[in-house]
């Protein structure tokens, strides 16, 4: 197969303790009203003052209701607060939730609603509000990313809108900013970063064609890719434990803001796979955070494609000492992630009406290296419940 490479990201990352405070001058250059979107935890932190502070010379507006999973009434009462002020430029300090929510802010400002007009990919038309983000937790990548994950009012599970337009112009990394995050917030973010890593370097191959590689954001595995994830799951496995243990350890939390970050930009081209498609269905049932489901599925997803990415599981397993697929697994019970799918609250009968969910997200489910039916799928999640991955390969799922 022809080698390819593919880097759709940022125009600017600014990385560093300190860096927060270089909100303003960015802000600026792209004129001089400003609306801030974040939550009303990070309100109120020190972190969120150096930015606010850094915009004293710009007329600001500030929305601080953002909520988790990003519901629709959060992102008409954004887009209302845009619309009165007509900002120009939105500067999202927050986590995911916080900075998809920007996003989506960003392009119904510019091109208008309804927002179901853009589920489908490459839907959305032009250019976007610019946006400056600055994530406080490492996290989901959405800094680096040309996806907005929102709750979908009529199914009430999650739903991406992906467009390399949504990826934010200014991607603001500052440790500091994290130093803050609780140790559950702290684990459940730095999973999904691993997560986004290690399915980024799984992640299904195609033969490159300009429709591909223009036809869709995120367009498989490829070398820039595996590059940037490699590089992620290894800061993200040294330093995990670290920063859940010790939330004020600056070195921990710089090396996962820089994994979250590389991992971001990964998976922001090659897209993610089988455990975030599952985490959809799990979530909705169980109401549990996105950082667990993907985190507590991941293991069993790579236990399941072991046959399809030998090679990766290799270089992974060197990175992390020891087989990979059993580092994973140990390292989120010893950051606190429930041991099984039972333990959340799920009863075995739910897994097939959940794989049956989850078989339908085809932009994830075609992107994992082992095609995927409803029997597969059935399959991981029933070695999750039990909180075994290599029940996988007793029922001979995992055999080339």
């Amino acid at each position: 197969m022809t080698d390819f490479a593919i880097l759709r990201a940022p125009s600017e990352v600014l990385f560093g303790a300190g860096m927060a405070a270089a909100a303003g001058r960015v802000a600026a250059s792209h004129g001089h009203r400003v609306l801030v979107i974040t939550d009303p935890v990070i309100a109120s932190t020190p972190g969120f003052a150096t930015v606010t502070d850094s915009l004293s010379a710009l007329e600001v507006t500030i929305f601080s209701d953002a909520v988790v999973d990003v519901p629709r009434s959060a992102v008409d009462a954004a887009v209302a607060l845009g619309e009165s002020v007509k900002p120009d430029v939105i500067v999202a300090v927050g986590g995911g939730s916080v900075i998809d929510l920007a996003k989506v802010t960003a392009l119904l400002l510019a091109h208008g609603g309804p927002l179901e007009n853009y589920y489908a990919v490459q839907s959305v038309p032009g250019p976007v509000v610019p946006l400056i983000a600055l994530p406080t937790t490492a996290g989901t990548g959405s800094e680096a990313t040309p996806v907005s994950v929102i709750t979908d009012p009529a199914t009430e599970m999650k739903i991406g809108v992906a467009s390399p337009h949504l990826i934010p112009r200014h991607a603001i990394c500052d440790p500091l900013l994290t130093i803050g995050a609780p140790p559950i917030v702290t684990a459940h973010s730095g999973i999904d970063a691993l997560s986004h890593a290690v399915e980024a370097y799984m992640a299904a191959r195609e033969e490159p064609t300009v429709d591909l590689v223009l036809g869709r954001p995120q367009v498989g595995k490829n070398l820039l890719s595996d590059t940037l994830a490699l590089t992620a799951a290894g800061h993200i496995a040294r330093n995990l434990a670290r920063a859940v243990e010790d939330g004020s350890d600056l070195e921990a939390r710089t090396g996962m803001l820089y994994g979250s970050l590389l991992a971001g930009i990964a998976f922001g081209n090659s897209g993610v796979s089988a455990a975030h498609a599952l985490q959809f269905a799990v979530g909705a049932a169980t109401h549990t955070s996105h950082g667990l489901g993907t985190g507590l599925l991941l293991p069993y997803v790579m236990e399941f494609n072991r046959p399809a990415r030998t090679a990766e599981i290799a270089e992974l397993s060197a990175l992390m000492g020891g087989d990979a697929i059993e580092q994973v697994h140990a390292l989120g019970l010893q950051i606190g992630l429930p041991a099984s799918l039972a333990e959340i609250g799920v009863d075995q009968g739910d897994l097939r009406p959940m794989a049956e969910a989850s078989v339908g997200i085809k932009r994830l489910i075609d992107n994992n290296p082992r095609p995927l039916d409803v029997d597969a799928l059935e399959a991981i999640l029933d070695a999750a419940w039990h909180g075994d991955p290599e029940r996988l390969r007793a029922v001979g799922l995992a055999t080339a």
